[in-house]
This record gives structure tokens, C-alpha cells and sequence, in this order.
């Protein structure tokens, strides 16, 4: 009876769940993209201070309820010493937010490296991928 009950009320209530990963260099805006994501997405979330984001250590996670479908993106770190984890992720997700910083010229090659190994990656195969130039609205950006 309790298996029946367990069945139903999960039938009723869960949300389908899609994991994205948020991954790029370090310092290219991937855990401001998620805050203001967060913001935008979810009716109480107030947000923190975007002048208070640090470099992330590891991973911030972020989960976003859209009608009946929840979605849990996972901000990894990108440093190069954190890269070498970025794989350990990729089995788990169903798409991939790649952010480059569009005004940072000398990291655009270390940025391209860093991309072609995550797409070089045959378990990423057939996983959407969204990549995103940030920071296009700041003045001094490449040309």
C-alpha cells in the first residue's frame, strides 16, 4: 500500500530534473550568470551582491522550478587545476553553458583549449551546448 501511495504522490508532485553544467575560465562570469538566472527565474530569491562574487572553488549549484520541470545548473570552477574535474560531470548533465569573456583577448586561445577538450569529450555527444560571450556590454571589450 505504501509503494502504491509512494508512486502516486511522486506521479503528482515530482518535477522532471535536467542538470546543465556552466563551465569557461575562470573569472568568465559563470557564477554571475547563474545569480542573475537565479534572479530572474525564481519569484523569492532576492539574489546576492554581484559585487561580492569570488572566484568560484569547486562548485555552486543553482536550482530553477519552470512549470513542471526543474532545472539544477552546476557552476564547476575554472581554474586549469579544476578542469582536469570538469569530466567527472559530464554524464550527469543534460546540456552545457560554455561562457567565454568576450573582453579578455589574451585568454581567448587558453579559452579555446579549454572548450576543445570539453567537446572532444564522446560523452558529451548529443548534449545541447550553449556558448555564451559574456560581458559584451563592457566598454572595453575585443573588437
Amino acid at each position: 500500500m505504501y509503494t502504491l501511495l509512494s508512486g502516486l504522490w511522486k506521479y503528482m508532485f515530482q518535477k522532471d530534473e535536467y542538470c546543465i553544467l556552466i563551465l569557461g575560465l575562470d573569472n568568465a562570469g559563470k557564477t554571475t550568470f547563474l545569480e542573475q538566472t537565479k534572479t530572474k527565474f525564481s519569484k523569492n530569491y532576492k539574489g546576492m551582491n554581484l559585487s561580492k562574487i569570488t572566484t568560484t572553488v569547486g562548485l555552486n549549484i543553482g536550482t530553477i522550478d519552470v512549470g513542471s520541470t526543474r532545472l539544477m545548473f552546476w557552476d564547476l570552477g575554472g581554474q586549469e587545476e579544476l578542469q582536469s574535474l570538469w569530466d567527472k560531470y559530464y554524464a550527469e548533465s543534460h546540456g552545457v553553458i560554455y561562457v567565454i569573456d568576450s573582453t579578455d583577448e589574451e585568454r581567448l586561445s587558453e579559452s579555446k583549449i579549454a572548450f576543445e577538450k570539453m567537446i572532444a569529450s564522446e560523452v558529451l555527444e548529443g548534449v545541447p551546448l550553449l556558448v555564451l560571450a559574456n560581458k559584451q556590454d563592457v566598454e572595453t571589450r575585443c573588437k
